[in-house]
């Protein structure tokens, strides 16, 4: 399905926001590898938001709420999503929507959460790719110590956005 994109200047870099006509489906950082083509002959797949139609509503309002998450006056996200993945990814990206604003967990718990507490792995590859960070918070998941570990957008930008949200690194 095509997809609308704009391009969002943040605290992080330049983000790349992307939506069907009825949900937010990527939130992009420029070195990420699920980058949708935006350029070129391969714009058919991707357009450039052009303000007009249901996308571009989408995305107004998904750049309104992510200001007001770098502003700190927002904690969680109000967004109709629909990431393009296997139905265990959106198990676990669900999953890491319910954890708090400003607090950690780990790939065990939330595996454990799951039920399955051999599926740690599998939890941490679909954590990697999550196609809409920051909204459905991977960030939040740190090693089974409180370490950080991997994230698309660098340990740099997880770092940040940890710091931003004032999370501890205590585990849930």
């Amino acid at each position: 399905m095509p997809a609308t994109f704009t391009r969002f200047p943040s605290p992080l870099g330049e983000l790349i926001l992307t939506a069907s006509d009825t949900a937010l489906t990527g939130v992009h950082f420029p070195t990420s590898r699920h980058l949708p083509p935006l350029h070129g002959v391969e714009r058919r797949t991707a357009g450039e938001d052009d303000g007009d139609g249901p996308a571009s509503a989408l995305l107004a309002r998904a750049r309104h709420q992510l200001d007001e998450y770098f502003a700190r006056t927002r904690t969680t996200f109000d967004l109709p999503l629909d990431p393009p993945g296997t139905t265990f990814q959106r198990v676990v990206w669900d999953l890491l929507r319910t954890i708090p604003y400003g607090t950690t967990t780990s790939y065990g718990k939330l595996a454990r959460r799951l039920g399955d507490p051999r599926a740690t792995r599998a939890v941490g590859a679909a954590n990697g790719k999550n196609p809409i960070p920051i909204i459905v918070p991977c960030h939040r998941v740190v090693g089974a110590r409180g370490e950080l570990t991997g994230f698309g957008g660098g340990l740099d930008r997880k770092r940040w956005l940890l710091e931003h949200e004032g999370a501890r690194l205590m585990l849930l």
